[in-house]
């Protein structure tokens, strides 16, 4: 799931003018005031809520964003409902150590709500993964009826590529041993509010490095970058001269190291709904005169409360390829001969000791079992 940590500090204030003295209330009547934000990816199994409120106290609101507490609601229950089916998935709360602790707020633990639609429960009997083609409804019930939050949100589907054939490895050197481009096409043909919006693809690169017999596993992500998309199609090119830079780049600096190898090249294309999409361009940082920016949710709350956030979705579609799989038949490989020879080689990352251990190169200079 993409992480969104976003809270809302609400200060009203309240400016008393009177004949003989001026009073300035920076803490008037306060109302609860809901910060939700989930993504449901069918991809997934576990699938996070964020439930957090606005704040309001005295003194310094930086201080009081450091405190857990003044985050939370005393009491939170709700439910995802698949609508097309009539599953319903109870939202339990659980504490996660991954926040980010170069924020204003607390760190690194915060309370998610989340749901397993593989746990079996009387109103999930199936366990099955969800429902592509359904609509998913969000039921919150805050601080034991003091209020509802409602929301409804479709899945994103009909991303694929033609780079899942493993005969297919990247290629980035031309036989001129010049740097080349590897293009990525990308399908995007769901319909209606099926279809992503924006879509971003991302390459995880996993390489192993020895210290004698002893290795050490290393992952590293290449962004490719985002598209705004309401064609069917899209293309991301990865450049040869930025694999190699970002290999060299992302070795580790230890004099220790007797060699390094490629172990795989991942894929991840990732969409997001037009609902998601509309949300980050609203929360985007303005560059022109007027500074005021409508806030913009798809959530509801009852009673005249305040919500901010979203309930969407995004799909996340990930093609893995490894360099070398002994087991598989043929020569399937991430990367083609001619670039392994330049990341052995080449100028830029052959200092770094980078060797083979694929089979078909084993008659070559730079091959290590």
């Amino acid at each position: 799931m993409k992480k969104i940590h976003l809270a809302l500090i609400a200060i009203i204030g309240l400016v008393s003018l009177q004949s003989c003295k001026d009073d300035i209330e920076i803490t008037g009547e306060f109302i609860e005031t809901a910060v939700v934000y989930g993504l449901l990816d069918q991809s997934d199994s576990l699938h996070y809520v964020k439930i957090t409120r606005a704040f309001i106290g005295p003194g310094n609101a930086y201080d009081i964003a450091q405190i857990p507490d003044s985050n939370y609601f005393a009491s939170v229950t709700g439910t995802v409902t698949e609508l097309s089916t009539g599953r319903k998935f109870n939202l339990r709360d659980t504490i996660v150590l991954n926040k980010d602790q170069n924020g204003i707020f607390y760190a690194p633990e915060q309370k998610l709500y989340y749901f397993d639609n593989t746990h079996i429960t009387s109103t999930n009997t199936t366990g099955a993964p969800l429902d592509e083609n359904s609509t998913f409804r969000l039921d919150l019930d805050i601080n034991n009826g003091l209020f509802s939050v409602t929301g409804e949100t479709e899945l994103v589907t009909g991303l694929s590529s033609t780079l899942s054939a493993q005969s297919q490895p990247f290629k980035f050197v031309d036989n001129q041993n010049q740097f080349k481009s590897t293009s990525i096409a990308v399908s995007n043909s769901g319909t209606g509010n099926h279809k992503a919006s924006q879509i971003n693809t991302t390459i995880e690169i996993n390489i192993e490095e020895f210290e004698g017999a002893s290795s050490t596993p290393k992952k590293f992500k290449w962004n490719l970058g985002d598209a705004e998309s309401s064609s069917s199609s899209i293309v991301f090119t990865a450049t040869g001269n930025t694999f190699y830079e970002l290999m060299k780049a992302n070795c580790t600096n230890n004099s220790a190291i007797t060699k390094r190898q490629l172990i795989s090249m991942n894929t991840v294309i990732t969409g997001g709904s037009e609902v998601l999409y509309r949300y980050i361009q609203s929360t985007k940082p303005t560059s022109g005169l007027a500074q005021s920016k409508p806030v913009y949710t798809n959530l509801e709350a009852s009673g005249g409360h305040p919500v901010v956030g979203i309930f969407s979705a995004r799909h996340a579609v990930r093609i893995d390829k490894v360099f070398y799989d002994p087991a598989a038949s043929g020569f399937v490989r991430c990367l083609d001969k001619i670039s392994t020879e330049k990341l052995c080689q080449g100028s830029v990352t052959g200092p770094f000791l980078f060797c083979s251990q694929h089979t078909a190169d084993s008659a070559e200079p730079w091959f290590c079992p």
